[in-house]
């Protein structure tokens, strides 16, 4: 059986980060967010993999290949636009015989959940189903039994008709590419039309699912997703990282190859430091991503904070994490935990302050001394006075 994983999109939302990498190469752990769900594939003993590519393919394929270090065969479709999930599975169509099993390149999951939708015993066509706080901020899936009876994306919260969300597994034979170009929907055509489609048929099937699930969309999932992953594995260090033994490492941390931990420095749990990241004298660096050959300077303050790579946090600033309200896309999220996301490229001078939900574009230069709050575009500039 073929899985179909879908690593096309940008992810928007993730910007400035995504600007100079597609999505699933984002890190979580030190490993792309894509490499934790191909290794679930893996695990679940599929060992054909079609990824669906797109927007920045080359650091895909660069990086996984045809699949040998995963002990996977993996075969590349093309999505040249992005024109929605559903359109993406239909790119795989040349490459498929029979029943396969299709998952987003952007969620982490277990393996077990992918066994048990790729199960000669789980008809198709099925969906992974699992219980949320929030149902409405995914697509809200309504069941009885084991028969799936709607799929709505997104409703408002009052109209959410069940607490069950799409999970983001799905198995599927060929009858869903005439589902899916049954479809009429302006501009993107999302999977989940496909299934409310076959689902109005009374013929998708709904598998419970209550094990990890960790989706990354917005900048703080970064960080939360970061963290839980940290808190599984323990965290580690590798044997080629410096780090001093007068630093302090508390929780579970993941530290790269070469990178430097300077003497009473404090690494702090949930953070990942990239390889050949340097983090100064008297640093601290708490609950943050910092991506590789990121500079965090001596006596600088990270907390709930992603850094880019190459950019250079100057020494004595201060991120003060916490709780934010951030503008993203139109929407409004408040009480998020964010400090800041820094882009690519930047340079931070010292004693600057980055109030709690800063982004800052790729390239920016922000002089010492200055205090910055909310957004900053690519290459902007913030001087004193």
């Amino acid at each position: 059986m073929y899985a179909v994983i879908l690593a096309a999109g940008e992810g928007m939302r993730l910007r400035p980060l995504t600007r100079t990498r597609p999505k699933p190469m984002i890190p979580i752990a030190n490993r792309p967010l894509l490499e934790h769900v191909v290794e679930a594939v893996a695990d679940a003993g599929l060992e054909k993999l079609v990824l669906v590519v797109g927007y920045k393919r080359e650091r895909i394929q660069s990086h996984f290949g045809d699949g040998d270090d995963w002990g996977v065969e993996i075969t590349y479709a093309v999505q040249e636009k992005q024109l929605g999930t559903g359109h993406a599975v239909e790119q795989a169509e040349p490459h498929l015989d029979g029943e396969f099993v299709v998952l987003n390149g952007d969620r982490i999951i277990d393996s077990a959940l992918v066994s048990r939708v790729a199960d000669e015993s789980t008809p198709a066509p099925a969906v992974a189903v699992s219980r949320s706080e929030t149902p409405s901020s995914y697509g809200v899936v309504e069941v009885d039994g084991d028969r799936v009876v709607s799929v709505e994306e997104k409703p408002p919260e009052y109209a959410a008709r069940s607490d069950l969300i799409n999970a983001g597994v799905y198995k599927f034979t060929s009858d869903v590419f005439d589902a899916i170009r049954g479809v009429e929907t302006p501009g993107e055509s999302p999977i989940t039309a496909a299934l409310e489609r076959l689902a109005a048929e009374g013929t998708v099937r709904a598998v419970r699912y209550g094990g990890r699930w960790l989706d990354v969309s917005e900048p703080w999932d970064l960080l939360s997703v970061n963290g839980s992953v940290l808190d599984e594995t323990n965290g580690r260090i590798d044997r080629a990282a410096a780090v001093h033994d007068a630093a302090t490492v508390a929780g579970p941390v993941d530290v790269a190859d070469d990178v430097h931990v300077h003497p009473n420095a404090t690494l702090l749990a949930g953070s990942s430091l990239g390889a050949n990241a340097e983090i100064g004298a008297n640093a601290v660096v708490s609950n943050s991503v910092i991506l590789p050959d990121a500079t965090v300077e001596a006596g600088a303050v990270v907390q709930d904070c992603v850094v880019g790579s190459n950019t250079v946090v100057g020494p004595n600033c201060t991120v003060e994490g916490g709780l934010a309200t951030v503008a993203l896309a139109g929407e409004l999220y408040e009480s998020v935990r964010l400090g800041a996301v820094v882009g690519d490229n930047v340079t931070i001078g010292g004693g600057v302050t980055l109030a709690p939900g800063t982004i800052i574009g790729n390239g920016a230069r922000i002089h010492e001394g200055t205090t910055v709050d909310g957004h900053l575009e690519d290459g902007a500039a913030v001087r004193r006075g």
